[in-house]
């Protein structure tokens, strides 16, 4: 049995190699030119890290800001988008992985949630809940209520944060908002 990958903050030195990973994860450019436009848009804020197995980029995760539509305010949150791993390295655990460790990472930070459209089998054994479940709401039709998920962090207070998350435009530029028809 290999040991687990390390988990470490991406250096400007593994963008080619993340990029690579993200696409083939995937199946094609789309998403890893989402990561870009996040890298050079507002939602940017670092929070970038890779999984490395000797030395070689298998895993990714990246946070990028986004906004909940509060009654009383707007509040800075977190998205998870995108999370890749290598196909061949699929269903190792890498990718739980990332996002426990990262997530861990994150506890200290001011924003009080992690939004993120994706598979609820997967996201709920790390801590994801349904967003409606907290009173959460997507932001677009297009998105399944069971896709759309969030986790607490621990400056979270339920007692006035609700409403619509409000996703940066570079989501919107790149079509990469919930499911079109015929995908």
């Amino acid at each position: 049995m290999s040991a687990p990958p390390t988990i470490r903050e991406e250096t400007p030195e593994d963008m080619q190699a993340v990029r690579r990973v993200v696409a083939a994860a995937f199946g094609g450019q789309k998403v890893a030119d989402l990561l870009d436009g996040l890298r050079e848009s507002v939602a940017w804020l670092g929070l970038s890290y890779v999984a490395v197995e000797q030395d070689e980029v298998v895993g990714h995760v990246s946070y990028s800001r986004g906004w909940l539509d509060a009654p009383s305010r707007l509040v800075e949150v977190l998205v998870l988008s995108p999370l890749s791993v290598r196909p061949d390295r699929q269903r190792t655990g890498i990718g739980s992985q990332l996002v426990r460790e990262t997530l861990r990472t994150l506890e200290g930070r001011d924003e009080p949630l992690v939004f993120l459209e994706g598979g609820p089998d997967f996201y709920s054994r790390l801590g994801f809940v349904a967003g409606e479940r907290l009173a959460f709401a997507a932001p677009s039709v297009r998105i399944p209520a069971p896709a759309f998920q969030v986790v607490p962090l621990p400056s979270f207070d339920q007692t006035w944060m609700s409403g619509a998350l409000v996703y940066p435009d570079v989501f919107w530029r790149y079509d990469a908002v919930g499911r079109r028809p015929g995908r």
